[in-house]
């Protein structure tokens, strides 16, 4: 028997399905076609099984039966819990990335006028050298050092945001490593349940993807690390040790993704086995 989205076919006699867009769409996500006995549908066959009258009503259904389907998944895509989140970190790491290029470049407009401060420009911190030059500076290069500031309080405000949803849509995998950098984790595998879904040593070099590609083709140092060095944890163990309690962090991490996938809820029992391991390898002192 051959299913399709209009009706079913066996022996050369066609059944046909009668509903309306959204029962037609629901029978076309639950057929289950063999591929290598699979037969393309025809209109002359929806035709004859009764579901159009000719070819232009048959092109005309799918058409709306297709638009339909579309416009289902995407409400179903938004719908989810981790879709604004996802939204909200990129947008974060996007005024990061504008933040560093406006403040390079005017600091790079400042020395010109005060070619004395390059000195003082290596040691000085970004966001004490923006306030530097703003107090400083007049006309245009005022302005555009006033914007980079109230940017940095937008970014700062963000942050929190992002921290915050991130607790709720992730809460064990935040309490674990905090909610800015679970957040961002989720943002490289592309949402909740693709990180679900990785493997621990994929967690582990999560945001390493240029070192990851760099020892895949010149034999490189492979990463120990990527996104979840920003974490205490990792980034305070003494060097020797720090590959590995990146891969128990890691390790626990992964279980953490499924529990907020499939739970959504915190799990104290397993948030206090998962810290006591982790803070057992950090004070290993050997690898």
């Amino acid at each position: 028997m051959q299913s399709y989205w209009f009706g079913d076919i066996e022996d050369r006699r066609c059944t046909m399905f009668a509903g309306d867009t959204d029962a037609i769409i629901d029978r076309v996500q639950s057929v289950v076609t063999r591929m290598d006995t699979y037969i393309p549908p025809d209109w002359e066959q929806a035709v004859l099984c009764g579901a159009c009258h000719d070819r232009q009503e048959y092109l005309a259904t799918l058409q709306t039966v297709c638009i339909v389907a579309a416009e289902r998944s995407i409400r179903e895509r938004y719908s989810k819990k981790d879709a604004e989140l996802l939204q909200m970190v990129r947008t974060l790491d996007e005024i990061d990335m504008v933040i560093n290029l406006l403040s390079e470049k005017a600091a790079e407009w400042y020395l010109i006028r005060h070619p004395s401060f390059s000195r003082k420009y290596r040691r000085t911190p970004s966001h004490a050298l923006v306030k530097t030059m703003h107090d400083k500076s007049k006309g245009a290069l005022g302005k555009v050092t006033g914007e980079i500031g109230q940017l940095g309080i937008t970014r700062t405000i963000l942050a929190k945001e992002v921290s915050g949803r991130a607790n709720d849509v992730m809460p064990n995998t935040s309490a674990l490593i905090g909610g800015l950098v679970a957040a961002r984790l989720m943002s490289h595998a592309g949402g909740l349940l693709p990180l679900s879904r990785l493997p621990a040593s994929a967690i582990q070099v999560l945001g390493a993807r240029t070192a990851l590609f760099s020892h895949l083709k010149t034999r490189s140092p492979c990463p120990k690390h990527g996104i979840i060095f920003q974490h205490r944890r990792v980034h305070n163990a003494p060097r020797d040790i720090r590959g590995k309690v990146a891969r128990v962090l890691a390790g626990k991490l992964a279980i953490a993704a499924r529990i907020d996938y499939f739970r959504g809820v915190a799990e104290p029992d397993f948030l206090d086995t998962a810290q006591r391991r982790i803070d057992a390898v950090g004070k290993e002192s050997g690898p």
